[in-house]
């Protein structure tokens, strides 16, 4: 019956030898991504408080491209507006700080995007239920 089904050319799965493992594992694991210089003094600001917030990738990106400057003490105020939108029920705030704007996460404490006073400009800035001069 089984040569009827696999034929004499085809292999029986009893005749089919299983290869050796070998030393190496079949799957490689992916090398560490390096993170930037910048991206890691954004986020030792960051973490200086545990109830700070954090800053996403757009939002990192962001600030590396239109040369944003943050010191602690915007870090700071940022978190204390991000507190008084939370004591309001916001969800979304838009938070203007010096000639910055920032559009946070209030519930998540993070920062979705940033810009600067040009590209802020004949913008329309949407999903926002609140805005918050720090």
């Amino acid at each position: 019956m089984i040569a009827k089904i696999y034929g004499p050319q085809v292999r029986k799965p009893s005749q089919i030898e299983l290869p050796a493992h070998s030393a190496q594992p079949a799957i490689q694991p992916r090398p560490a991504v390096e993170k930037s210089s910048f991206q890691k003094i954004l986020e030792q600001k960051t973490a200086v408080q545990e109830g700070g917030v954090s800053f996403s990738a757009h939002a990192a990106k962001r600030l590396e491209q239109r040369a944003i400057d943050i010191s602690s003490e915007d870090i700071q105020r940022l978190s204390s507006a991000v507190d008084k939108a939370a004591v309001k029920g916001s969800r979304e705030s838009l938070v203007l700080l010096n000639d910055l704007a920032f559009v946070v996460s209030v519930a998540n404490r993070k920062v979705i995007t940033a810009m600067g006073t040009e590209p802020m400009k004949e913008s329309v800035i949407t999903n926002i239920d609140s805005a918050i001069i720090a």
